[in-house]
């Protein structure tokens, strides 16, 4: 499954992405990954989530990106929910469509049972009208 947050830059998506996750450890059995473009976040996030500063690993488009989701998965068979923090900048979307990338992640989430939950820095209106049925929260 994937879930969207969507709002422009400053309205609130990662107070509300780290709310979500901090109350989700406690629900889920398996483990939680949580990708954002710094180490700023690292103590508000419950310690059983493991913290990845993606830019530490050079994905430098949005194929490598995806990549690099799936080699954390196939790392970590408990693992339940990954959430992307400004999704657009970690996954080299700034300025691009991201349906494919988000379709990707789709027939991974499939597979694999992961859910996926993302913080995009863009208005719903902005949005493919295929993707806003994912939206869960729009600022």
């Amino acid at each position: 499954m994937i879930q969207l947050i969507v709002g422009e830059k400053g309205k609130g998506k990662t107070k509300y992405l780290l709310d979500k996750v901090n109350s989700e450890i406690k629900r889920v059995n398996g483990s939680i990954v949580y990708l954002d473009k710094s180490p700023k976040h690292m103590y508000e996030l419950n310690n059983k989530v493991r913290l990845i500063v993606a830019p530490d690993y050079m994905i430098d488009n949005s194929e490598a990106f995806v990549g690099f989701v799936s080699g954390i998965i196939s790392q970590d068979h408990d693992l339940e929910q990954m959430y992307f923090d400004s999704f657009l900048k970690i996954a080299c979307l700034e300025g691009q469509d991201i349906t494919p990338v988000v379709e990707q992640l789709d027939k991974i989430s499939q597979k694999f049972g992961v859910d996926f939950i993302l913080s995009v820095s863009l208005n719903e209106s902005d949005l493919a009208e295929s993707l806003r049925s994912r939206i869960i929260i729009s600022l």
